[in-house]
């Protein structure tokens, strides 16, 4: 365990990676907290129209998630361990030092560290994820609807143990992230996907 703080750094560092600010310079697209949301992730990048940087982000932010678990159990981690350092990666996102500590709301990078957990509750989450996006096109109350589904997954699979913790906390996290849109949804003005926000 006294290398534990190492991965917790390493997983922290790798989520802290912006890849919606990186994505959208390389295609010459307004940087993402300029405008709609203001938040740096995929939604907002999808806001310019861009479909393919809004992929490319999304990609990169569930990459970040997995990849920090996966160098840190190449590298002799525990599995108390890896699933810490998913965490770490997930604060990393929501609280980036490249960024001043202002990240987006984690959804893709909790997917990531998910893959990393358990594929089962991963694919479970996505799915719930996906079929509130098609129906109400609310990519926040998809992410609000999945934060809820992974927790009942893991403690189904796993019962009351680390992996179960991890994904319980961050998915209080990513509900914490998502207060300003629960007050849209709520009042009505929430944008849906793919609308382009002023």
């Amino acid at each position: 365990m006294e290398t534990l703080p190492i991965y917790l750094i390493l997983g922290y560092l790798i989520g802290s990676l912006p890849f919606a600010v990186i994505v959208s310079k390389l295609f010459g697209l307004a940087d993402p907290r300029s405008h709609g949301s203001g938040n740096p992730g995929a939604t907002n990048v999808l806001r310019t129209g861009n479909k393919l940087a809004a992929l490319l982000t999304l990609l990169g932010d569930a990459m970040k998630g997995w990849l920090a678990m996966a160098i840190a159990a190449k590298l002799g981690a525990g599995g108390t361990a890896v699933a810490l350092t998913g965490l770490a990666a997930f604060l990393g996102h929501l609280f980036p030092v490249f960024l001043r500590f202002k990240g987006g709301k984690g959804v893709a990078t909790a997917l990531g560290v998910l893959i990393g957990l358990d594929g089962w509750v991963a694919a479970g989450a996505a799915s719930a994820w996906l079929i509130t996006a098609i129906v109400a096109r609310y990519s926040s109350l998809a992410a609000l609807v999945a934060a809820a589904a992974a927790p009942v997954l893991a403690l189904m699979h796993h019962g009351l143990d680390g992996v179960s913790l991890v994904v319980i906390l961050m998915c209080l996290l990513l509900i914490w992230r998502h207060k300003a849109n629960i007050q849209r949804l709520l009042a009505g003005t929430e944008s849906r996907i793919g609308e382009k926000k002023s």
